[in-house]
């Protein structure tokens, strides 16, 4: 009787142990997707509000870009503001740009319920056609280059499948996640480019577009909202390797995380082509403040930071404005 309680017992704890292994593993992904810190506001003293959306219509610099810059807005926001202590609040929204601009700047959206400002004071994407369409629509002039990036392939520590380059996401013994081509701009623009660079886009996509579904049943996983889930899911056992930014896999690591990364070789890395480009908006409610975040961008200090997060400098030249080409 003991040993059958104790085996009871034994049981319920280890029910309990996963239960609380699973809710700490959901719990981390959702942070992990950005449900908690894709919308800040930081404040002059330090301080740093969550999920304020609010704060879009009344900070003294609002900033909307894209999400694969999270990790580096609080060493970069904390640094201007220290240069400039009268802007006492700044909100910065960071997700997949082609939402930003088609969902809240063209168009009146709303997160988690509340209406976000159609009207950041700056917006920042990883296509410059997202800003062309604004200089169009007479919303946008001038836009400067401010850093860059590259493909890489994320892995667990260790590459237990041996990935060696890009060539492999056609493996058949190889599960792969990929951004999903309908909102991230890192697939639609470039890492549909480079399977197609390489002959195996429809062995690896079967030319589906789709978020949040196999595009091939137990082989090609396309995301749900954001390229950050790929870690998530290399450690939940779901996936092998995934296509991320270079930067990503250098935030997993400083986190701690077991996750490597495999290296894509030029051109296929795309870091010829990925330019991460900025202008302020004519609707901005705080053009001066937008003008002084633009200069500091182009600082030694805001370029070292972006640096040691992963990203690649621009140079003198590309972080001048320049005037959007003709609507």
């Amino acid at each position: 009787m003991s040993k059958i309680i104790n085996t009871g017992r034994a049981t319920v704890l280890a029910m309990l142990l996963a239960l609380c292994g699973f809710m700490s593993t959901a719990a981390l992904a959702g942070k992990d997707v950005g449900r908690g810190h894709d919308h800040r506001t930081f404040q002059a003293d330090g301080k740093i509000d969550y999920g304020k959306v609010g704060d879009s219509y009344t900070a003294d610099l609002v900033i909307y870009l894209a999400g694969n810059q999270f990790m580096v807005m609080e060493d970069l926001i904390g640094a201007f503001q220290k240069h400039n202590p009268d802007i006492k609040s700044v909100f910065v929204e960071t997700i997949p740009p082609g939402q930003i601009l088609k969902g809240q700047i063209l168009k009146q959206g709303k997160i988690a319920g509340q209406k976000i400002a159609k009207n950041p004071d700056l917006f920042a994407s990883v296509n410059v056609n997202h800003l062309k369409k604004l200089h169009a629509r007479n919303l946008m002039n001038d836009y400067m280059t401010y850093t860059h990036n590259k493909l890489a392939l994320e892995v667990l520590e260790g590459n237990p499948k041996h990935i060696k380059g890009p060539r492999d996401l056609a493996r058949n013994d190889v599960v792969v996640t990929l951004p999903n081509p309908l909102t991230e701009g890192i697939f639609k623009f470039y890492g549909s480019e480079m399977l197609k660079m390489l002959g195996i886009y429809q062995k690896v996509t079967d030319g589906k577009k789709c978020k949040s579904c196999w595009a091939i049943k137990d082989k090609t996983w396309f995301t749900s909202r954001h390229h950050r889930e790929t870690p998530i899911r290399l450690l939940q056992g779901k996936t092998d390797v995934g296509l991320v930014w270079t930067t990503e896999i250098t935030y997993q690591q400083k986190i701690g995380r077991k996750i490597e990364g495999v290296d894509i070789p030029a051109p296929y890395n795309m870091a010829d082509k990925v330019a991460y480009v900025i202008g302020s908006l004519k609707t901005a409610r705080n053009p001066y403040n937008a003008v002084r975040f633009l200069s500091f961008l182009g600082t030694d200090e805001a370029q070292g930071i972006y640096a040691r997060h992963g990203f690649i400098k621009a140079s003198q030249r590309e972080l001048r404005l320049k005037p959007l080409p003709g609507k």
